[in-house]
């Protein structure tokens, strides 16, 4: 009897680290960092704070990402296409 316990609590503690190692996995991946939330909390628009109740801070965050992608991505990118064929220009005369 005592053999069967020796074998079988060391078995189910490491069942149980690797349950919890998963779950640990999943935890993280859905966590959000600080600083992402600070972000937030300073520059958030209306309708992204209505969907920090609604859904959530993932929500929430999602629609702040997908704003701030539209004003970073953007400007740089017209920016860079009108730049790009003046200097073409430039450079070939």
């Amino acid at each position: 009897m005592t053999a069967w316990i020796a074998i079988l609590i060391p078995l189910l503690i490491m069942v149980f680290a690797l349950g919890m190692e998963r779950l640990e996995t999943r935890l993280r991946s859905g966590t959000v960092r600080e600083d992402e939330v600070e972000d937030f909390l300073e520059r958030a628009r209306p309708d992204e704070v209505k969907a920090l109740f609604r859904q959530g801070i993932g929500g929430a965050l999602t629609l702040f990402r997908l704003r701030n992608l539209g004003k970073r991505g953007g400007p740089t990118r017209r920016g860079g296409r009108s730049s790009e064929p003046s200097g073409r220009s430039t450079t070939n005369a």
